[in-house]
Parts: C-alpha cells; structure tokens; sequence
C-alpha cells in the first residue's frame, strides 16, 4: 500500500528547491539563497544531484562580470514531483 518515497525529494533542501521550481519557471541561485537560508556549497551539492538525476536544469551566465545560476525543472522533475506528493498523502490518508 505504501509507496517508498523518492530519495532524493526526501531531503528538505532538496524539495524545496523543487517546491520553488515547480510553481516557477526559473529561479535564481541567490532567491534559493536567501528563502532556504542554506549555505551556497549545501545547496549546490543539493542542485547537482537534482541535475544529474534529470529533475532540473542549470544555466549558468555572467551578468556585470557577477556568475549568474538559473534553475528551471524538468518535465522528469515535475513528473517526479507530482509522484511525491501522491505517495505522500497515501501515508497522510492510507484509505484513498
């Protein structure tokens, strides 16, 4: 009955990159920054695994000589997103 919950939305930081991706099209670096309060080096580790499993992408620029880091989600991460929070509420209401 119940679903194992996918790892790697299972993290705080994790989903909550992907919670703020999900109902925007892009998001900044620093807007993860400063909403998470997360140290830049967690939330880059957080990023890169969420890149190489396909749920987001990354764009990187310079603008005024500063980097710049984009995230946008995947159809593979909103998929993946929308399979977590089903399984979830299965836990939250095991009778639907």
């Amino acid at each position: 009955m119940y679903s194992d919950l996918d790892p790697l939305l299972h993290s705080q930081l994790r989903l909550a990159i992907i919670s703020m991706l999900v109902s925007s099209e892009k998001v900044d670096f620093t807007h993860i920054k400063e909403e998470t309060k997360a140290a830049a080096g967690n939330i880059s580790i957080q990023i890169k695994k969420l890149e190489e499993a396909g749920y987001i992408e990354v764009e990187k620029t310079f603008k005024n000589n500063y980097p710049k880091t984009m995230l946008s989600i995947t159809d593979k991460g909103v998929k993946a997103f929308e399979v977590y929070v089903n399984d979830l509420k299965k836990y939250i209401d095991p009778k639907k």
